[in-house]
């Protein structure tokens, strides 16, 4: 299916509503029947028919379609948040007395899920450094059942090799997952390897525009329909309809925003790679990212997430430069419209956290849809301080 179809016409039955263009929002919490032939058939199969919005509502099954059109995979399911979605595709696979296999460095409440929330029900868990197949092979046991990945990364950007890290899990039995959130859909499509599950905190690309917490699941029909009828009814973690809809509107402009943010990132890296106080730069189709072949072949693009590790001996210079910075907002997340950073120097000496494994002078940047020369304007006054 093209790409243009399904951002602007799956899934939508426009003779259903009017022919309005934009779907409705089917803000109702209930659905009712007219005879009990239709109520013991949407008994049967709440994820296929409309009982109640916890399990499927209208205008969330528009963007499930077009979700699961977008990963290349049978369906998909939709989560208030992205650490919802983890939570339920980990959890709908693993009992007491399980392993999981991931990964170092995921996103922190993935750390959390795995070492403080599982750990307390008998599962355990291994970190291995994800960049060579064979530390993952030699980290599974007769009791590992889930392989869960995150390629790339969101702060180093380390890859994984999708298809060997595929073909060893369907080896031994084991559900794999990938979070996606770095690539989108738009860059990466897991499922093409061979992974089972593809997650993304919809937050990102998908929605773009900071309007939103949403999670969203990947997979095939029964991997799907397992995690609806349990993890997702049970806990309940639903998105809503409005938000539903307002990540339909996002996922129009999605292939528009993506590329400019894209372009935006290499032209400031252009910039910074020559740039006196800057020691490095992380960004996958750099050339000097040392996985850059793998991530070229299993990546169609690289989105507008970059770190970049500044020269400065003096904690005071290096506040002194986040400070001057306008035109990036220090916040977390990214995909949104506007550009972000978040300085590891913020992290440093917090009552009650650890100092963070990556130098103080180590910032992550992602370029919004701002003029990327503007917003070298801004980065280039604040090096002055260093």
């Amino acid at each position: 299916m093209h790409l243009s179809e399904i951002l602007i016409h799956h899934g939508e039955d426009r003779s259903a509503y009017f022919n309005a263009i934009s779907p409705p929002i089917i803000q109702t919490s209930n659905f009712a029947f007219p005879d009990l032939a239709q109520f013991r058939a949407a008994f049967s199969d709440e994820l296929t028919h409309h009982v109640y919005s916890r399990g499927n509502n209208p205008t969330v099954e528009i963007l499930r379609k077009k979700l699961a059109a977008l990963e290349k995979t049978e369906d998909a399911l939709v989560f208030s948040s992205g650490a919802g979605a983890i939570a339920a595709a980990v959890i709908g696979n693993v009992a007491a007395g399980d392993h999981i296999v991931c990964q170092q460095s995921p996103y922190s409440w993935t750390t959390a899920l795995l070492r403080k929330f599982l750990a307390r029900f008998g599962v355990s868990h291994t970190f291995v450094d994800g960049t060579d197949v064979r530390h993952i092979a030699a980290a599974i046991r007769p009791e590992t059942k889930v392989l869960y990945l995150e390629s790339p990364n969101t702060m180093t950007y380390e890859c994984q090799d999708l298809r060997a890290c595929a073909e060893l899990a369907q080896q031994h039995g084991i559900v794999t997952m990938i979070d996606n959130s770095y690539c989108s859909p738009l860059y990466q499509n897991p499922a093409e390897f061979g992974i089972d599950i593809v997650l993304h905190s919809g937050t990102k690309y998908i929605n773009g525009h900071s309007d939103v917490v949403m999670g969203v699941l990947c997979g095939s029909k029964a991997m799907v329909k397992k995690i609806f009828e349990s993890e997702l009814m049970t806990l309940g973690g639903v998105v809503s309809p409005s938000d539903a809809a307002l990540v339909i509107r996002g996922l129009r402009t999605l292939p528009l925003r993506v590329k400019q943010s894209e372009t935006g990132a290499q032209f400031l890296i252009s910039k910074l790679e020559n740039h006196p106080k800057v020691a490095k730069i992380w960004y996958p189709f750099h050339d000097s990212f040392p996985q850059k072949e793998l991530a070229m072949r299993q990546m169609r693009g690289c989105g507008g997430l970059f770190s970049v590790d500044f020269k400065t001996d003096s904690m005071e210079k290096m506040e002194q430069f986040i400070h001057r910075i306008e035109r990036f907002l220090m916040a977390v997340s990214w995909g949104g419209h506007e550009s972000l950073m978040i300085p590891t120097i913020g992290f440093y000496n917090v009552p009650g956290r650890t100092n963070p494994p990556m130098p103080w002078t180590f910032v992550r940047f992602y370029a919004g849809l701002e003029d990327p020369e503007w917003l070298w304007e801004d980065l280039e006054r604040a090096l002055e301080v260093l």
